[in-house]
């Protein structure tokens, strides 16, 4: 009888085994491998409850080329009583900027009057870097436009700040930094997250492509076209934005978002290898985000 019962027991535990083993081997299978991108630093999470879903250096501070006016458009629209149509007059000041750095541009002309909401087109979807001067312009406080420069860009520190985010820092409205304009995957992430609980925001980085009538300075009208440098839109299903950057330090960055099914992803890759290399990497990193 002991000996019955001995095998018994064996045979119970042999069957436990095989059965966890089996277990273990599935979960194995089913679990997404891991992408591989020719970005440096890279970065996933679940947009509805904030879980990271990926990382690669996602914590390692980096130049963010263009992918900085995420954060000037999010200071401008949380201004109080924002009025989105108020106009603005296009100064020299912001071509000639654009001049001098060889930037990108809204192709906004001087003496053009453009409303607020016709700007951050321009800022997003050209990545013009006349628009963000426009906006740092506008929406800083002083009585030079160096002070509200000065004032704009120390209210996208402090909302980073505000954000509990200790890897982020700007010294630009646009991306050409001085040398401390970095954030991190993650913290661009949360930036980016944050901006699109804003409909505004939102409705402008999901537009592919638009035209803007605007005000000339004899008082005519012009139509301004821009497309958006994010490729991922029409290219990836589900996309809903956000932004590209690129520049010699910070290599080629994308801010990406897409939703499927109810469930959301959003992402940034940082100094990726080019353009084509930017977008595999996010279409990699969501992929893979879907699935987990």
């Amino acid at each position: 009888m002991k000996t019955r019962r001995a095998g018994t027991a064996l045979l119970v535990a042999g069957t436990v085994i095989t059965s966890v083993a089996l277990t273990t081997t599935a979960q194995a299978a089913t679990a997404p491998a891991k992408p591989t991108i020719a970005a440096a630093g890279g970065y996933v999470m679940n947009n509805g409850t904030g879980s990271s879903l990926y990382t690669k250096a996602a914590d390692t501070r980096r130049s963010t080329g263009s992918t900085t006016k995420i954060m000037t458009a999010k200071v401008v629209l949380a201004q109080t009583n924002l009025n989105l149509d108020s106009k603005v007059t296009v100064q020299k000041a912001y071509s000639d900027y654009i001049v001098k750095n060889t930037a990108s541009s809204a192709r906004l002309i001087v003496g053009d009057k453009v409303t607020v909401r016709q700007l951050l087109y321009g800022l997003m979807l050209p990545s013009g870097c006349d628009a963000a001067y426009a906006l740092a312009d506008k929406f800083g406080s002083g009585s030079t436009r160096s002070a509200r420069v000065k004032s704009f860009i120390g209210k996208m520190n402090r909302s980073a700040t505000d954000m509990g985010l200790k890897n982020t820092h700007f010294d630009s409205f646009d991306g050409i930094g001085h040398g401390a304009n970095y954030s991190t995957p993650r913290d661009l992430t949360k930036i980016a997250s944050s901006a699109m609980k804003n409909s505004t925001f939102r409705s402008v980085v999901k537009t592919k492509s638009t035209k803007q009538k605007v005000t000339t300075k004899s008082g005519g009208y012009r139509n301004m076209s821009w497309s958006n440098t994010n490729s991922l839109l029409g290219t990836y299903s589900g996309t809903i934005g956000v932004k590209t950057g690129s520049g010699p330090q910070a290599g080629y960055c994308l801010v990406f978002a897409a939703t499927r099914s109810g469930k959301t992803v959003i992402g940034t890759v940082l100094k990726s290898t080019s353009v084509s290399a930017r977008t595999s990497d996010a279409k990699k990193l969501m992929d893979y985000g879907f699935k987990r």
